[in-house]
């Protein structure tokens, strides 16, 4: 049952942080996207002078229920596949969390692949020309019209980037979260308590961000646009543009 609680309480609580995080989130994507290579001040800037304040939430219904598929399965499997061995009053290893947590992000990536496509192009659909946009009005009218117009296979462009993200993703912010609290706490460093959970959440988020950073950028552009044949030729293209392509909306997703 404490798999299941962390099912729902993983979702419901990806959910109620996105409401904070999407315009973050938003202009991480209009970072990612952009031909031409502007500061993250003039993305700011440009949307809100262009399309308003609530341009910021475009791709709000996508993406809270990236987070009530994605979060619900990558935490409760984890959670799941951890108490098999506390049931047994076994140890668990550093190693074989790191394995549970890439399983989780895994999973929960290939959930809610569907609705991170929507919520990318919904998202990207803000910054490009009234004619070229995907014009979605919510995330199912997103996924109706992708498998009527585009194919079901759509909805899995990008999810070998998007699985790997989740992956090493899912290893920092749960992995790392809980071998640092662990760590921490047996050196009286923190106690465990709210102040402490933030300092261990915001050290395993932080890690996590960085080191997932290429991949997104990556996971991102294949879902935006169709220009792109596979993954590989994604990836060269990118690469081509310099290294800080890799690493482009690395701000606004430490935050």
């Amino acid at each position: 049952s404490s798999g299941i609680n962390a099912e729902y309480g993983g979702g419901v609580a990806g959910a109620g942080a996105v409401l904070v995080t999407h315009p973050l989130d938003l202009i991480k994507v209009h970072l990612q996207t952009q031909t031409t290579k502007h500061s993250l001040v003039k993305v700011i800037k440009r949307n809100f002078l262009k399309n308003g304040i609530w341009s910021f939430y475009s791709g709000l219904s996508a993406s809270l229920t990236r987070q009530l598929t994605y979060s619900t399965a990558r935490f409760g499997v984890y959670d799941i596949l951890q108490n098999r061995h506390k049931d047994r009053g076994e140890t668990i290893t550093f190693r074989r969390r790191l394995l549970y947590a890439g399983i989780g992000g895994v999973c929960g990536a290939f959930v809610g692949n569907f609705a991170d496509v929507v919520n990318v192009r919904m998202q990207a659909d803000v910054r490009i020309a009234p004619e070229l946009r995907y014009n979605y009005k919510h995330v199912l009218d997103g996924t109706v019209s992708i498998c009527r117009t585009e194919g079901v296979r759509v909805l899995f462009r990008g999810v070998e980037a998007n699985c790997g993200r989740a992956a090493l993703m899912n290893i920092g912010q749960v992995a790392f979260y809980d071998q640092i609290k662990e760590t921490l706490l047996m050196h009286d460093v923190v106690k465990d308590d709210m102040l402490g959970h933030f300092v261990c959440s915001s050290a395993a988020g932080t890690g996590a961000t960085i080191i997932t950073q290429p991949v997104d950028v990556i996971k991102t552009r294949l879902m935006q646009s169709s220009k792109y044949g596979h993954i590989g030729q994604c990836i060269l293209a990118t690469a081509k543009e310099g290294p800080p392509s890799l690493l482009q909306g690395v701000c606004t997703s430490v935050v």
